[in-house]
C-alpha cells in the first residue's frame, strides 16, 4: 500500500510527489496525458516561448530606436513553433527524471477511483489496482466553452489549438479579453495578424487593477488591435462573429480564425464517487488543503480558488506538509499574477477596485516606470506605471505594475505583503542600482 496517491502530474502533482518522497512517503502519481500538466504542455511554457520569439521580432523591427540597423526583419513561424515543441519535450523529460530520482511510482493512464474509506483509497489504472492511505487530487482544469449559438457548426480554436497553428492567421477574432486572450492578442498582432478582441466586461483583464488594464488597452489599441468591451457575442456563423456592442448595436466581423478564450473550469470527471463538498465550480478545501474527507486533499486548479501554476505549487506543499504531520496553512493574500503581454502586467494583493467595493480606507502611491533609469534605457518610448496600495495602518496590501519586466519585480512586493510590511519598514530595503526594480523604492517615497 502506498502512503500517498496523487491524481494529476501538473505543477501541483509533481511538486507534491517530490516533497512527499523527500519526507519518506511511498508515492504513486497518475497522469493520463503528459507530465507537466496544462502549464507545461499547453499553457504557461509554450505560450511564453512563442511570446519571447514575438518580442525578439518586435525588438528587431524597432532596433533603430537603439541605434541598431535591422532592415528586412523576418520570422519563420514554423521554426518558432518547432522551438516551442522542443522546449516542451525537454522540460517534460526533466519532470519525469525528477519523479524517477525521488522514487515516485509514475503511472501514465487514466485513474479511476474504485473505493474510498477513512483508511484507504483504491484506484484502478491500466487494469491494475493501487491502494493508498491518502489521496491528493491535482486533476487540473480544462477549457471552458461558452454556450454560443452556432458553436456546433463553426470551426473555432481554443488556446490548445492556437499553440499548434503552423502559420500566423491573416485575421483572428478573440472572444475573451482575459489573461489568455490578451497574451494571444499580443502574439498574433506582433506577427502581423489583424486582431479583434471581444470582451463582455467593461474593460479587458477583469481581475486586474482597472487603471493598469486601461493602460494596456490603450497601448494595444495604439498597436492596431481592435477592442469591443462591454460586448456580447450572439452567434458564430462560418467565419463570421456576430455580437452586440456596448451601445446595443449589432455588429459582425469576418475573420480567418475564431479563438475562444473565456476561461477554464476544474476537471472533476471521475471523482464524483468521493462525494466531496463543492466550492464554486470546484472542490472545497480547508486552509490545510484538506477536503471534506479526512484522508483526501486537493491542490491546484481543482480547488477553483486561484488557477495559477505557482499557487498550485504552494497548495501542494501545504497539503504534503499536513499529510506528514507538519502544520502548515495556505494563504492567498500575496499570490502574484502576471500577464505576459508586451508590455508586461503584474499585480499582487488587493486592487483599488476591491478596496472600494469593500468600503475600506486606503492610500495609493504611484509613479511612471520612467522614474527608473534602467527602464528608460531599455524601453525607448515606454511609460508604464508602478502603483502601491496601503491600508489605514500604512501596511502594504497591493502592488500593480505595467512595464517590462514587471514579472521579475512583482515578487518583491509579494514578499512585502506576505510579511505585512509597513511603508516605514519597506523603505529600509536596499535595491540595486541601476535596476528596474528600483521603481518600487521610488514609488514608496512618492
Amino acid at each position: 500500500m502506498f502512503d500517498l496517491a496523487i491524481i494529476g502530474g501538473g505543477p501541483a502533482g509533481y511538486t507534491a510527489a517530490e516533497r512527499a518522497a523527500h519526507n519518506g512517503l511511498n508515492v504513486v502519481i497518475f497522469e493520463k496525458k503528459a507530465f507537466g500538466g496544462v502549464c507545461l504542455n499547453e499553457g504557461c511554457i509554450p505560450t511564453k516561448t512563442l511570446l519571447y520569439s514575438a518580442k525578439l521580432y518586435h525588438n528587431a523591427k524597432n532596433g533603430s530606436k537603439y541605434g541598431i540597423g535591422t532592415e528586412n526583419t523576418t520570422f519563420d513561424y514554423e521554426k518558432i513553433v518547432s522551438r516551442k515543441n522542443k522546449i516542451v519535450r525537454k522540460l517534460n523529460a526533466g519532470i519525469r527524471a525528477k519523479m524517477t530520482n525521488c522514487g515516485a511510482t509514475m503511472v501514465v493512464g487514466e485513474a479511476e477511483i474504485k473505493q474510498h474509506t477513512d483508511e484507504k483509497v483504491v484506484i484502478l489504472a491500466n487494469e491494475q489496482e493501487f491502494e493508498a492511505k491518502n489521496l491528493l487530487l491535482c486533476c487540473g482544469s480544462e477549457v471552458a466553452i461558452p454556450p454560443i449559438k452556432g458553436l456546433q457548426t463553426t470551426e473555432y480554436i481554443t488556446s490548445r489549438e492556437a499553440l499548434e497553428l503552423k502559420a500566423v492567421p491573416q485575421s483572428i477574432v478573440i472572444v475573451g479579453g482575459g489573461v489568455i486572450g490578451m497574451e494571444f492578442a499580443g502574439l498574433f498582432n506582433t506577427l502581423g495578424s489583424k486582431v479583434s478582441v471581444i470582451e463582455m466586461a467593461n474593460e479587458i483583464l477583469p481581475p486586474v487593477d482597472s487603471e493598469i488594464a486601461a493602460m494596456l488597452h490603450a497601448e494595444y489599441q495604439k498597436q492596431g488591435i481592435d477592442f469591443f468591451v462591454g460586448a456580447k457575442v450572439a452567434e458564430l456563423h462560418n467565419n463570421k462573429v456576430l455580437f452586440t456592442d456596448n451601445q446595443g448595436n449589432e455588429q459582425s466581423i469576418d475573420t480567418e480564425k475564431i479563438l475562444l478564450c473565456v476561461g477554464r473550469k476544474p476537471s472533476l470527471k471521475g471523482i464524483e464517487i468521493l462525494d466531496l463538498e463543492p466550492f464554486r465550480n470546484g472542490i472545497k478545501v480547508s486552509d490545510k488543503m484538506q477536503t471534506s474527507k479526512a484522508n483526501i486533499y486537493a491542490a491546484g486548479d481543482i480547488t477553483a480558488f486561484s488557477m495559477l501554476a505557482h499557487t498550485a505549487v504552494r497548495e501542494a506543499e501545504v497539503a504534503v506538509n499536513n499529510i506528514v504531520g507538519k502544520s502548515d496553512t495556505m494563504a492567498y493574500n500575496a499570490v502574484p499574477a502576471v500577464v505576459y503581454t508586451n508590455p508586461e502586467v503584474a499585480g499582487v494583493g488587493l486592487t483599488e477596485d476591491e478596496l472600494k467595493a469593500q468600503g475600506r480606507s486606503y492610500s495609493v502611491r504611484k509613479l511612471p516606470m520612467t522614474f527608473s533609469g534602467r527602464f528608460v534605457a531599455e524601453n525607448e518610448g515606454g511609460n508604464g506605471l508602478c502603483k502601491l496600495i496601503f491600508d489605514d495602518r500604512n501596511t502594504i496590501v497591493g502592488c500593480h505594475m505595467i512595464g517590462n519586466p514587471s514579472s521579475e519585480i512583482i515578487a518583491v512586493a509579494a514578499l512585502a505583503i506576505e510579511q505585512q510590511l509597513t511603508s516605514e519598514r519597506f523603505e529600509k530595503l536596499i535595491f540595486p542600482h541601476p535596476s528596474v526594480g528600483e521603481i518600487i523604492k521610488e514609488t514608496l517615497f512618492a
